[in-house]
């Protein structure tokens, strides 16, 4: 990890040449909220004495350590990992309201104690950096060289958009939700600050059961993780689930912004695009860690597993790439979030011993040996492989 002082150094205008981590940008509008922007300096020191692993400090962007991932089902709040395209805005919830127009029968001016008093739902999601593994591609991509632990586990609380839905009344002519957030800056190649948007369509929102969350673990969300609003989207990259919500507009077309049709797309050497969309299933070794010492004989491995698609069915280990062995996957099946699993085994030889893992999913599918090479670095899901040393 490099020093805070190294870090604090690091510029707002470097973090926007970043172009796999430039979000989806328009120009403010006259409607935007005033915001006053978090201390970035005391951001960062902040993640710093919680552990996080700070790979950027303007803005910040930092990553759980594997180790910390070792326990229960979700990650406490200040260890959560975090992610963020421009400055942290802190928006006073007293004058906060979500704004709910377009193409609606009924445009919604909402408080957030008005929407405490909406039916609400918990669930607990696994969020993920669509560029988490970043680091791992061969040849290297730019963008910000996560590892693996740009990903993280919660309980959020909050009204599914399914009841607003209801409530504003989506006119015939609506096809897409397009959701804003208050954090905003500047980019390459445009004259005025814009800020992050994202959209889905009303069946994808829908159907992925996507929440608006104002609780994270039982807490009021965190201001870094989008105080007093945020969107949750069950099973996508985490690059949907929009932080620091104030409008919510219903559009009658595609939204074609530099989020939804620049970045956050899978890009061939060939030039042939995707949409980056659902979590890739994934399988981490938690412990033990890399370059970790045992002693030889009986050990126990374990880790988590997650997919977008569907419930984890198996995880399987190898040693030394010997055979695949079944690991016991732990608790039962849960859609959107990552399971514990662990394999007893014995490991006698001395010297650097090789482990990989790999899950399967409900949906029949496998990770891969070696995901597919994408110049913005996105979706690497790849087979965790830890070298560790048996003594």
């Amino acid at each position: 990890m490099v020093s805070f002082s190294a870090r604090a150094r690091l510029s707002t205008a470097a973090a926007a040449g970043d172009q796999a981590g430039t979000g989806e940008v328009e120009v403010l509008r006259a409607s935007t909220p005033a915001a006053v922007m978090v201390d970035p300096e005391q951001a960062c020191r902040d993640a710093v004495n919680v552990g996080l692993i700070v790979h950027r400090a303007h803005p910040l962007n930092c990553e759980t350590d594997l180790g910390a991932l070792i326990g229960g089902v979700v990650m406490p709040n200040a260890r959560f990992y975090v992610r963020n395209h421009f400055h942290i805005p802190r928006l006073a919830s007293p004058a906060w309201r979500l704004s709910v127009r377009g193409h609606v029968g009924r445009s919604l001016s909402l408080s957030l104690s008005e929407l405490r008093t909406m039916r609400s739902q918990a669930l607990v999601a696994t969020l993920e950096c669509a560029g988490n593994g970043r680091s791992r591609f061969s040849p290297p991509t730019a963008g910000e060289q996560w590892r693996l632990g740009a990903v993280s586990t919660a309980e959020w609380t909050g009204v599914p958009v399914s009841e607003l839905l209801e409530r504003c009344g989506p006119r015939t002519s609506a096809r897409e939700l397009l959701f804003r957030g208050a954090d905003a800056g500047s980019v390459p190649g445009r004259r005025v600050p814009v800020r992050y948007e994202r959209s889905l369509r009303l069946d994808e929102a829908v159907r992925s059961g996507a929440l608006l969350a104002y609780a994270m673990n039982g807490e009021p969300l965190p201001t870094r993780h989008g105080y007093p609003l945020r969107l949750v989207v069950p099973g996508w990259f985490a690059m949907a689930s929009v932080k620091w919500l104030t409008e919510i507009e219903l559009i009658d077309h595609e939204f074609t912004g530099r989020f939804q049709t620049e970045t956050y797309q899978y890009e061939t050497a060939a030039g042939e695009r995707a949409p980056v969309t659902r979590q890739n299933l994934r399988s981490l070794i938690v412990e033990p860690a890399a370059g970790e010492r045992r002693a030889s004989g009986a050990m126990t491995i374990r880790g988590v597993a997650w997919s977008g698609e569907a419930p984890v069915r198996t995880v399987e280990v190898s040693v030394e790439h010997g055979p695949w062995m079944r690991a016991s996957v732990v608790g039962d099946p849960v859609r959107h979030a990552w399971r514990w699993w662990e394999l007893l085994t014995r490991i006698e030889r001395a010297g650097a011993v090789s482990l990989r893992a790999r899950a399967t999913d409900e949906a029949g599918r496998t990770q891969p040996g070696r995901a597919p090479w994408n110049r913005m670095g996105y979706g690497n899901n790849a087979i965790h492989d830890v070298e560790m040393v048996v003594r």
